[in-house]
């Protein structure tokens, strides 16, 4: 072994004085020595703490209840009232317990049709999208009927440990989706098939009245129904090709009443353009008798102011002027010849001795 080794194993090695001293103190026997002694006194302190950091890896005395969510702490078996909310919450293990519920509006729909599985993938963030098949029911003469509605809704946080504690997990099977169904049922089946698409808001504001109303009734009122929408309704074919026909039917009197009251109206409108102009003709016919009359009783009144002013001396001089106009002609056509009557109550004659024509002159010209 090299001298360097051979040095070092001698420096460690425990001298005869320091056993011999070891040995009368402790009787004889050989001390323990305590391996924490060189690590200095905060050593216990430092075990405790891993000690607890490995219990709390372990255990998880302690859960997080994130906005939207309350807690339920179960304390040996039996449920606080009180929920906890949002936050760091603490417990004992196997002593307590604490459940996150949901408390966010969640969704059912009853339906055939599968749409995205938008939400499924964050049903435990989001409050859950289920999907039920659409709700059968029989209408009033028995027919089957499907109906798709959807229900959004959340669990009331105030009440949580009570509704769980009550209703169990499958709270929503038990309160919604039993009184949605029951209510449906009883509503839609009041009706014919026939009735269902004329009777369609009548029929959802119903629904979503008694749902609430049904759930409302509840004990400490477990769930806040924000809506119940009816979506659609299937009906069978056959009823379905039935009022199809009733439909083109009713369009086909609809058009003919149209048509009926277009007629009606244009003779209306006929009738009184004919009455218009009736009326018209009669104020005209009217106003030229009126014209007439006039004329006739001024004319009446002009003969009798004429009669009434002749005098012998006035009807001789009228027959001057006639004659004068006669004497004028006779400058122009001499072969004329004219025969006065005297007193001038009947014309005077003129012939046109040359072409054998006789003219009729009154008096008055």
């Amino acid at each position: 072994m090299p001298a360097d080794m051979n040095d070092y194993f001698k420096k460690k090695k425990p001298s005869n004085s320091s056993m011999n001293n070891s040995s009368s103190g402790g009787g004889g026997g050989r001390n323990f020595e305590n391996p924490l002694s060189n690590m200095g006194k905060g050593a216990p302190w430092m075990f405790i703490i891993v000690a607890l950091g490995f219990a709390l890896f372990v255990l998880k005395p302690f859960t997080i209840i994130n906005s939207g969510e309350v807690g339920i702490k179960i304390n040996t078996g039996k449920f606080e009232e009180k929920p906890l909310n949002a936050g760091l919450h603490f417990f004992i293990p196997v002593l307590q317990k604490i459940i996150p519920v949901n408390t966010r509006i969640r969704m059912i729909t009853y339906s055939d049709v599968r749409t995205g599985e938008l939400g499924d993938a964050y049903r435990n963030l989001e409050g859950g999208l289920k999907r039920n098949p659409a709700i059968t029911v029989l209408d009033k003469r028995g027919l089957t009927v499907n109906i798709d509605i959807a229900v959004q809704y959340r669990l009331r946080a105030e009440t949580a440990p009570a509704t769980i504690e009550r209703w169990g997990a499958s709270w929503e099977e038990k309160i919604i989706n039993s009184k949605v169904r029951e209510v449906v049922r009883d509503v839609v089946g009041r009706y014919t098939a026939e009735q269902l698409p004329e009777m369609r808001n009548e029929i959802a504001a119903a629904i979503e009245t008694k749902v609430k109303e049904s759930v409302d009734s509840l004990d400490d009122k477990p769930v806040v129904l924000s809506s119940v929408e009816l979506r659609t309704i299937n009906l069978p074919t056959k009823i379905k090709d039935q009022i199809e026909r009733v439909q083109i039917a009713k369009q086909e009197v609809t058009i003919a009443e149209q048509q009926k009251e277009k007629a009606k109206q244009e003779a209306q409108r006929k009738a009184e353009i004919a009455r218009g102009e009736a009326e018209r003709n009669r104020i005209e016919a009217q106003g030229e008798a009126d014209k007439i009359r006039i004329e006739a009783e001024e004319q009446s009144k002009a003969n009798k102011l004429i009669s009434e002013s002749l005098s012998p001396q006035l009807i001789q001089l009228e027959q001057i002027k006639t004659q004068a106009k006669f004497n004028e002609a006779l400058k122009v056509n001499n072969d004329a010849q004219i025969f006065l009557t005297p007193g001038g109550a009947v014309p005077n004659i003129w012939i046109d001795a040359k072409g054998k024509k006789q003219q009729t002159v009154s008096a008055q010209q």
